[in-house]
C-alpha cells in the first residue's frame, strides 16, 4: 500500500455543507466524505452514470448518494446499497499529525510495468 497526502490537515480540506470535499490524489479528483467520526475516500464520479458525487450528500445511513439517479453506496466499502449492482472505488484514509494519507494498492501482475 502506497500512502499519499492530500491535505496537512482536516482544518485544510473544504467540505460542503454536505459532509464532502473534493481533493487532489496524484493529478485525480477523488472525494472525501465525513460521517459522524470518520473519514471516507471515495471516487469522484458515480460509476453507474458518471454523476459528480460531490454534489451529493450523505444520508442518515452514511451513504453516499449520487446527485443524480439517487444510487446509494456505503463509502466504507463501495458497495451499491440501493441494489442497483455497481460499485464505487474506495480507498482507505488515515488521520496523522503530518496530514491526511489515502492508501493506494501497488499495481503488479501482468501490467504492473504500464505505470
Amino acid at each position: 500500500m502506497n500512502w499519499h497526502k492530500v491535505a496537512d490537515s482536516l482544518g485544510e480540506v473544504e467540505f460542503g455543507a454536505n459532509n464532502i470535499a473534493v481533493v487532489d490524489l496524484d493529478g485525480k479528483n477523488i472525494c472525501l466524505g465525513k460521517f459522524k467520526d470518520a473519514l471516507f475516500a471515495f471516487a469522484y464520479k458515480c460509476p453507474h452514470a458518471g454523476g459528480m458525487l460531490a454534489e451529493g450528500f450523505i444520508d442518515a445511513l452514511g451513504n453516499i448518494v449520487c446527485p443524480l439517479h439517487r444510487y446509494k453506496y456505503n463509502m466504507e466499502n463501495g458497495r451499491n446499497t440501493s441494489g442497483e449492482g455497481y460499485y464505487l472505488k474506495h480507498w482507505p484514509v488515515q488521520i496523522k499529525e503530518d496530514g491526511i494519507f489515502v492508501g493506494v494498492e501497488e499495481t503488479g501482475g501482468l501490467f504492473g510495468w504500464l505505470k
